[in-house]
């Protein structure tokens, strides 16, 4: 796996090859191009990794779903592994407080092989070099490894008082995405 010194974080696109020695890619989201790929992703999603009511799990839904978070206000890099999108990660500005809301999503063949760990760190560099300067998210309580990660990339607790743990990472720091 490529591991880039502590800082800034890369830009896609990027190559590596993940734990389970597979080449993956990570680029930036192409609507017309990715779409089909993308949404063929979210019909494979396992109910079961679903979290917060996404994502949805008919085509018709996941289609308006992937139509609102892959917009032209919007940074999202996919991970592709030969033909297929394996992993998809977006940030979509929040009105109410300024900043853009993180989410993701790794096929369950290619999770814990360190490609949500390249997707964020790549999502991360198109935000920063997008402009945006502060990102959040909720993750479910009991999601140890999610929580483990976005700590790893830097990101802080802001309220853990619900069922969901809410946490933010300030971009225009150099020194976190490590």
């Amino acid at each position: 796996m490529t591991d880039d010194a502590a800082g800034e974080p890369p830009s896609p696109p990027r190559t590596f090859d993940d734990r389970e020695g597979r080449t993956i890619i990570v680029r930036d989201h192409d609507h017309d191009r990715d779409r089909e790929a993308l949404t063929a992703m979210y019909e494979a999603f396992d109910p079961a990794d679903r979290a917060q009511g996404i994502p949805p799990m008919t085509t018709d839904r996941i289609v308006d779903w992937l139509d609102a978070i892959t917009g032209p206000e919007t940074v999202n890099v996919v991970a592709w592994h030969g033909d297929d999108v394996v992993g998809h990660a977006t940030l979509v500005p929040d009105d109410e407080n300024g900043a853009v809301e993180l989410a993701i999503f790794v096929l369950q063949s290619h999770q814990s092989a360190g490609v949500g760990t390249q997707l964020i760190r790549a999502l991360l560099g198109a935000g920063r070099a997008a402009g945006f300067e502060r990102v959040w998210l909720t993750v479910e309580r009991w999601n140890d490894p999610a929580i483990s990660l976005y700590e790893k990339m830097g990101f802080d607790a802001t309220d853990t008082e619900s069922l969901e743990h809410e946490m933010e990472l300030d971009l225009t720091q150099t020194d976190n995405t490590g």
